[in-house]
């Protein structure tokens, strides 16, 4: 099974893909998770997007692409995955589709996870993070015993630069201008299955199993 996760920041990509990947036995790929694992291991591809972040600029779709294409090359993939973040504009879909037709696979679903922008912002802007020990909080739905205090070690908790509310605005502004058009796009090709997702993640699972045909 085939599968693309669409939707924002903060809209519970990450934990629906890993409960799907369990449940379906497939990989889950992240292209975040892939861009780190290249530059930290600084491969030439790795090498290449670092070069382009630490200049400012973005890196270009070419190097994703060839980063995406290498890991779906890779055996675990041979039964499907599941896509998280990747393709995030309609260059990078038909880049997708056309690597995909080479060895005539072809997605099966698209996933399109539904929240709306005000419960992203406060999702994402009750997120805290030890420096320390690195353990994670949410204010909203995992908050320490302690306010603005670690559980495990104790050291006060930070917020992320990227998790301010100001930022998550600018992140979702980003989205609803260069990733949400693939709603439509791949709508228009009948792969396209809506996942409300303004409740726990326990109901997003259920409602993506009823869509794919599965049961938990």
């Amino acid at each position: 099974m085939r599968i693309i996760l669409l939707g924002p920041p903060g809209s519970g990509k990450g934990t629906l893909a890993a409960d799907l990947s369990r449940h379906f036995s497939i990989p889950h790929i992240s292209t975040g998770d892939l861009f780190r694992h290249h530059m930290r291991t600084g491969t030439p591809l790795g090498r290449l997007a670092e070069s382009h972040i630490r200049s400012g600029g973005l890196v270009p779709d070419s190097v994703t692409v060839d980063m995406v294409r290498e890991r779906l090359a890779q055996p675990d993939c041979a039964d499907g995955f599941l896509l998280d973040g990747f393709p995030r504009t309609e260059p990078q879909a038909h880049a997708l589709a056309a690597m995909l037709a080479e060895s005539g696979q072809a997605l099966d679903h698209v996933l399109d996870l539904r929240v709306r922008d005000d419960t992203i912002i406060r999702r994402l802007s009750g997120r805290r993070l030890c420096p320390a020990c690195g353990a994670g909080y949410n204010l909203v739905s995992a908050p320490p015993r302690l306010e603005g205090v670690c559980d495990a070690c104790g050291k006060p908790l930070e917020q992320r630069a990227d998790d301010r509310a100001e930022t998550v605005l600018r992140r979702l502004e980003t989205y609803h201008a260069q990733t949400a058009p693939l709603v439509g796009f791949y709508e228009a090709q009948g792969l396209l299955m809506p996942v409300p997702n303004e409740g726990s993640p326990a109901e997003a699972f259920e409602t993506a199993l009823r869509l794919l045909g599965r049961t938990a």
